[in-house]
């Protein structure tokens, strides 16, 4: 019988490793030792199991059938030591560090905010940076590294290198002020519309993109009229009469209540928008920026 307890842990992870990689050489490298250290280790751990580990050819090294019995147990082990190090590692983790995200008002007003509060309370040595981007701009931001990911509106095209996973939907609805008092209890179309000044975000923003095509469906040009540089922008043009806008329903809710704007009805209905989290496909994101973004999708439901 093996006296196993002579066989140290280090035999063990050198086996593993060269197992693993398919060769010593590979294992050295992983472990930043030398080819021939390595060799040592596994035939001194062979000659206390009495068997042979591997089989080694040009190819590198190959188990044989008392290797493959013994990885299967070595590497459930090794999984197992691994989970519990970045358990640890996850917490100490979330006790520093920075997470960048790219986001819209929109994404900031109708599901990050909520979310940062929470995150913060919990994570309280965790910096946060949330920059004001446009989707287009949001979706350069990740590809170029700058963030972490973005939460924005969900753009028209993506690049295959970003994947997106849907948070919320929203409702946008068409508002105006006293000036357009002739629109309430009104069902316009947008052909009415069109000729009425509008207020909205310019070109190269996903918004933008939104209204051209909903507006291009039935053959009419949408050209704001007052273009507003942030979507939390366009909802005090509209109460100072400037034009008629499309705001989501949670940014008007209060103004519609206290009476300074109104919403009215279109013959064609405004489509809900999702908001999106992007990301780098392969980017491999830090343990408090996973922890953030498994919270902002939680909330979505």
């Amino acid at each position: 019988m093996v006296n196993c307890m002579n066989i140290s842990y280090d035999s063990y992870r050198v086996f593993y490793h060269a197992a693993k990689y398919g060769g010593f050489t590979q294992a050295a490298n992983a472990l930043g030792g030398n080819q021939s250290n390595i060799t040592r280790t596994i035939k001194n751990l062979e000659a206390a199991l009495g068997c042979k580990l591997f089989v080694r050819s040009n190819r590198g090294a190959q188990l044989t059938p008392e290797g493959k019995k013994l990885y299967a147990h070595v590497s459930l082990a090794f999984e197992h030591i691994q989970a519990g190090e970045d358990e640890i590692a996850s917490r100490q983790s979330l006790r520093s560090g920075l997470v960048t995200v790219a986001g819209s008002e929109i994404a900031l007003h109708c599901c990050l905010l909520p979310v940062l509060k929470a995150y913060r309370a919990g994570y309280p040595g965790v910096r946060i940076r949330v920059s004001n981007h446009s989707a287009p701009q949001a979706i350069e931001a990740v590809k170029d590294g700058l963030a972490d990911f973005a939460v924005v509106t969900l753009a028209n095209r993506l690049p295959k290198s970003l994947r997106w996973h849907k948070i919320i939907e929203i409702q946008e609805i068409p508002v105006a002020g006293a000036a357009f008092a002739f629109l309430r209890d009104r069902t316009m179309p947008l052909s009415g519309l069109a000729r009425l000044p509008l207020v909205g975000l310019g070109p190269h923003t996903a918004t933008f993109d939104f209204y051209s095509r909903l507006f291009a469906a039935e053959g009419l040009p949408y050209r704001p009229d007052i273009e507003a540089a942030t979507a939390d922008q366009i909802l005090p043009m509209v109460k100072s009469d400037l034009g008629v806008g499309f705001v989501p329903d949670s940014f008007a809710r209060d103004d519609i209540e206290a009476g300074s704007v109104f919403t009215f009805s279109l013959e064609t209905p405004i489509p809900k928008r999702p908001v999106c989290l992007l990301k780098q496909e392969n980017r491999l994101l830090s343990v408090a920026a996973r922890e953030l973004e498994r919270m902002i999708l939680a909330a979505g439901g």
